[in-house]
């Protein structure tokens, strides 16, 4: 019977949102480099605390790999949010097919609207694949 219990609390664990593997918290955003950077800078300025940094790296790696001309070939999402259709992006510049700040900003909208924190975005991720 211990086991059958055991069983069924790694199934109902299983089952739960998996809390975000959360790295090393940065010191700053100067541990970055690049859109990476770039993004921890935004972030912030969002109002975003630096230990939701961790969980942003980890879910834009997996999305674009920070890479602003990213392109889904099959769904056609873009940029480093993987934004569909990339062209939404457009409410932060003109320039949004080329200019990672302005993907950023959509993408951190896109997460605080919708997931409220980049952790909450990761979590979901991580039991979607997609977010």
């Amino acid at each position: 019977a211990a086991r059958a219990a055991d069983a069924d609390e790694t199934l109902a664990d299983a089952k739960q949102p998996k809390s975000a593997p959360v790295g090393p918290v940065p010191e700053s955003c100067q541990e970055y480099s690049g859109n990476k950077e770039i993004g921890c800078t935004l972030m912030l300025e969002w109002g975003f605390d630096i230990d939701q940094m961790p969980c942003l790296s980890n879910l834009w790696d997996r999305e674009s790999g920070w890479n602003e001309h990213a392109r889904n070939s099959s769904s056609g999402a873009y940029g480093i949010p993987q934004a569909l259709p990339g062209d939404k992006m457009a409410v932060y510049g003109d320039d949004w097919e080329d200019n990672p700040a302005t993907q950023i900003k959509w993408g951190l909208d896109y997460i605080k609207g919708r997931y409220d924190t980049p952790c909450g975005a990761w979590s979901f991720f991580q039991n979607n694949g997609w977010y």
